[in-house]
């Protein structure tokens, strides 16, 4: 008895589900069937708006026309009433003066007789008979006022409603990516005349080929393109690849996407490394500010940590424990007189570049590389396993190269942006002005080991911009670099720090 109640309860809640499904399809087909009625609402309002906007144009043309052809007719029939005007008058002079001529044949004085002659002489010679044109000023013929519509009839019965345009194709090989900017062309199909702008998705993603359903980030829209071709600028590239995908729309409607194009947009990634940076400098993403009381807030903090856990003073120096975990590994935090922090992500091939912004009242600053290795009291460019430059606008202001405790300075002006391009494989780290280009210095060495970017900061502040691709420009000037500039063997020669 029990089992038949579980399986008819079962029965029931299947029954009750299919009850809701069904009765939720029927509110589906009834939603569509009222979006199909308001739609052909729609559509029969924008037809008659287009055929009466037709009809107005045609009785705006017949009447243009019908106007020509009265006017030419008026014309027309003013020329020919003013010849007949003119005949009668001269029919009637010319019946006048033929009745006087006749009656003078009957005159039997001489005298007389001679005088009549001579005045239908001079009559004669002066009507306007004999200076009229017995040819009409105009015709009759107006058939340069007829028309033939028969091409135009055939326009109106072509009449359809308005296609759905084609999908276009985008051209991988007139895309371009460079200089942080990705220009996308495409082209129809096929001519299509009706095609009132073009619409641009785009989307960032590290998968490569062709764009996944799931897991992926949301299209970006660009709208009313009215060319076949558009160039996003400006881009980050904190993804591996880009994928993009157009549409065309006409007046009333949007086609179908092209199929999906995936560009590669890769770049060097990187945020600072709080785990190991000076205690001395307040650290983010991409920001690092020197802070002089940071150092001396978290000793404090230790060293009360460990006099209580032990009853003796502990050394002056920064607990082991008392750091956070450490992204790197396990290296110490730098120390002493090394305010420095490096990049989370190591450099171990290929061309790179990023940029650095250093505040306006910064007094002193490094930039450059350095290995893993760096010990947590060595100042960038004071060891064999680093290279950069240096900035020092405190008491007197120099500018100048780093490497293995040797100096170069630099006889170029401070820009307000450095760009840094480190071209590990070919063993070369170049500096560059990042608004103009100019090339500041160049080490040529050979890495052995990987590279992290490295910073130092003191009284002031820096901020980076990473995800950015090797400049055009700087392409163009390392081809022509080698020979030209100074070298990591150069700083031999040069003063001890």
């Amino acid at each position: 008895m029990d089992a038949q109640k579980e399986a008819l309860q079962r029965i029931i809640s299947t029954l009750a589900n299919k009850n809701d499904e069904i009765q939720n399809f029927i509110d589906t087909l009834n939603h569509t069937l009222k979006g199909v009625q308001e739609n052909s609402s729609n559509i029969l309002s924008e037809l008659d708006e287009e055929f009466d906007s037709l009809y107005s144009i045609l009785d705006e043309v017949k009447e243009s026309m019908i106007n020509s052809i009265k006017q030419e007719q008026a014309r027309k029939s003013q020329e020919l009433q003013s010849q007949i005007s003119q005949c009668n008058n001269a029919l009637e002079n010319s019946e006048e003066l033929l009745e006087f001529a006749t009656r003078s044949l009957d005159i039997k004085e001489p005298e007389e007789f001679s005088k009549a002659a001579r005045q239908i002489k001079d009559r004669v010679t002066m009507a306007s008979a004999f200076r009229l044109s017995l040819k009409p000023k105009v015709s009759d013929n107006m058939t340069h006022l007829m028309v033939d519509f028969s091409q135009e009839r055939q326009m109106l019965q072509t009449l359809k409603f308005l296609p759905v345009p084609k999908a276009p194709e985008i051209d991988p090989v007139e895309c371009l990516v460079a200089d942080n900017s990705v220009t996308v062309a495409w082209r129809m199909p096929e001519e299509d005349n009706k095609i009132d702008h073009f619409i641009l998705e785009h989307r960032k993603t590290n998968f490569d080929g062709l764009p996944r359903v799931k897991d992926e980030r949301c299209w970006e829209i660009i709208d009313n393109i009215k060319g076949t071709e558009y160039t996003l600028s400006g881009l980050k590239f904190d993804s591996k690849y880009m994928n993009f995908r157009v549409r065309a729309c006409n007046k009333a409607v949007a086609g179908e996407y092209s199929d999906p194009v995936t560009l590669e947009t890769k770049a060097l990634n990187f945020n600072l490394d709080n785990s190991s940076s000076h205690l001395n400098l307040k650290v983010e993403d991409t920001c690092v500010e020197w802070d002089p009381t940071g150092g001396k807030g978290q000793e404090s903090k230790i060293k009360g940590k460990e006099n209580k856990g032990s009853g003796t003073p502990s050394p002056k120096r920064t607990s082991v424990g008392s750091r956070p975990p450490a992204v790197r590994g396990s290296r110490d935090r730098f120390t002493g007189e090394s305010y420095t922090v490096l990049g989370d992500t190591a450099i171990e091939s290929g061309q790179h570049y990023w940029e650095v912004k250093a505040q306006k009242d910064c007094k002193s600053y490094s930039v450059g590389v350095a290995y893993k290795t760096l010990g947590k009291f060595d100042q960038l460019g004071k060891t064999n396993t680093s290279w950069c430059i240096h900035v020092n606008n405190w008491l007197q202001n120099t500018f100048a190269a780093k490497h293995n405790n040797k100096v170069k300075a630099l006889d170029v002006t401070v820009p307000e942006k450095i760009g840094v391009f480190c071209d590990f494989d070919g063993g070369q780290l170049s500096f560059y002005d990042a608004n103009s280009k100019q090339l500041l210095y160049s080490f040529k060495t050979k890495f052995t080991q990987p590279l992290l970017p490295g910073f130092m900061v003191w009284c002031g502040g820096l901020s980076l911009s990473t995800g950015m691709q090797v400049p055009s420009a700087v392409r163009t000037l390392q081809k022509s670099e080698n020979g030209m500039t100074g070298s990591a063997s150069s700083l031999n020669n040069l003063v001890t720090q």
